[in-house]
């Protein structure tokens, strides 16, 4: 029986070059070139710490990371931006939680839109991605068309087309 995964994943290497930019990038803006602070890669953690003097300055390394995550071919929802900015000291800092798997949540919001569609196919939720069988290639060529339409609300890739 024909079947794929749908999974959501980025690219740890692509993830770096993109940081790596931006870093770049805020050494040579010169609205941002004294700024204290910066932009940090947690690698264990999947985080991205935005640091700076003011609110404001956090928005501008906000805008600065996303242009070149999506620059990178990264999709823009794999970001995370809101958790609240908190104050520590002189800096405003702020956490962007790089979204990385298929959570029971979207697992579910992604079974529904599948179910609704009417379309003759098995779903099937296993950790962190979804299997979807069927037994027409068509049909299943039908639900990747169908989630591309839909909007999650986390980017998703369709692999294991067996």
């Amino acid at each position: 029986m024909p079947s794929f995964d749908i999974v959501s994943k980025v690219d740890p290497q692509t993830l770096e070059n993109a940081v790596n930019t931006a870093k770049k990038e805020l050494q040579t803006r010169y609205d941002l070139r004294d700024t204290k602070g910066g932009i940090e890669l947690d690698k264990k953690a999947n985080t991205i710490q935005l640091s700076s003097e003011n609110s404001m300055r956090v928005k501008a390394l906000e805008d600065i990371l996303l242009a070149r995550v999506v620059k990178q071919g990264i999709d823009g929802t794999a970001l995370d931006f809101t958790d609240e900015e908190q104050a520590s000291g002189a800096l405003v800092k702020k956490t962007v939680k790089v979204r990385a798997g298929i959570d029971k949540d979207t697992g579910r919001k992604i079974s529904k839109a599948i179910k609704d569609a009417k379309l003759k196919v098995e779903v099937q939720m296993q950790d962190e991605q979804v299997r979807v069988s069927g037994k027409k290639i068509d049909d299943l060529q039908a639900v990747i068309a169908l989630l591309r339409r839909t909007d999650i609300g986390q980017p998703l890739q369709f692999v294991n087309m067996k």
